[in-house]
């Protein structure tokens, strides 16, 4: 059975303010405080080598969601793209998405876009910028960076359309409590850039020094279940440091993440447990 208490901050709107807003503090005192150099240079100059590209498609039929706000991602996507476009990770430095892209308000541009919140999917100022964390949280994964922070969704809202990625593999924000930050630990810079085709929010993360290795991302162990009267889905998500002039032989592999999340519609296969 699914756990249907709530939290304080859910019985009424302006508790729920006061919390959001106390945990925004918190982080605004951490960014001053918590010893780490944060990224904020970007040029439009590229840096020579590519370590991975990929591309996301921005509009989708996603179940019965309003699609005007599909369509109001898109702007969204197109103001925060500005913020991170170009932007330089030097070696010890941190990348933060909330600290680059900021506060998404009326004022700057923004509108009602679908996000994901109490299990729900609903309008919200700013909708839709998880698609780019989620863009660079894969062209991270095939990287030697190292994240320090990444939240996914707690549910599964929408069978799959068209994905293309694992199950999972994503990251999701929400200034500036929910992050989505990693740190170049390595003697190279990176650089990520982002931008908009008609169909699509492509980036890319590129290198000052090409590297003799490569890393390939893989899903293992996936499977619906129904446990209850509720659905679930799992899987794991690995990866491979492979030598890329040596045939791609495989020097390392780890596990990067299990997932378990609640379903929000019935799969079309899965197991029931007891």
């Amino acid at each position: 059975m699914s756990d249907q208490r709530k939290l304080l901050s859910q019985y009424h709107p302006v508790l729920y303010f006061l919390a959001v807003w106390m945990r925004r503090i918190k982080r605004y005192g951490e960014w001053n405080l918590d010893g780490y150099k944060y990224t904020s240079l970007r040029t439009s100059d590229k840096l020579p080598f590519r370590v991975k590209k990929h591309q996301s498609v921005l509009i989708r039929k996603l179940g019965d969601s309003d699609m005007q706000l599909q369509v109001n991602k898109v702007r969204n996507l197109s103001i925060g793209i500005e913020q991170i476009n170009g932007i330089i990770i030097k070696p010890g430095e941190t990348f933060s998405f909330c600290k680059l892209v900021g506060l998404p308000t009326r004022r700057k541009g923004y509108v009602e876009g679908m996000e994901l919140s109490f299990g729900k999917a609903r309008p919200g100022i700013g909708g839709g910028l998880c698609q780019i964390a989620n863009l660079i949280h894969w062209m991270v994964m095939h990287s030697s960076l190292t994240i320090t922070e990444r939240h996914h969704h707690s549910f599964d809202p929408f069978p799959d359309c068209g994905r293309v990625l694992p199950f999972g593999s994503g990251a999701t924000v929400f200034y500036n409590y929910g992050d989505y930050r990693f740190t170049n630990n390595t003697p190279h810079t990176f650089q990520i850039n982002l931008w908009l085709t008609e169909k699509c929010l492509e980036g890319e993360l590129r290198i000052d020094k090409e590297l003799d290795y490569a890393y390939h991302v893989f899903e293992k162990e996936h499977e619906f279940l129904k446990i209850g009267d509720e659905f679930y889905r799992k899987n794991e998500i690995w990866r491979n440091k492979i030598l890329k002039f040596e045939g791609g032989r495989i020097i390392d592999t780890e596990l990067l993440t299990k997932n378990f999340a609640r379903v929000a519609y019935i799969p079309d296969n899965y197991t029931i447990k007891e």
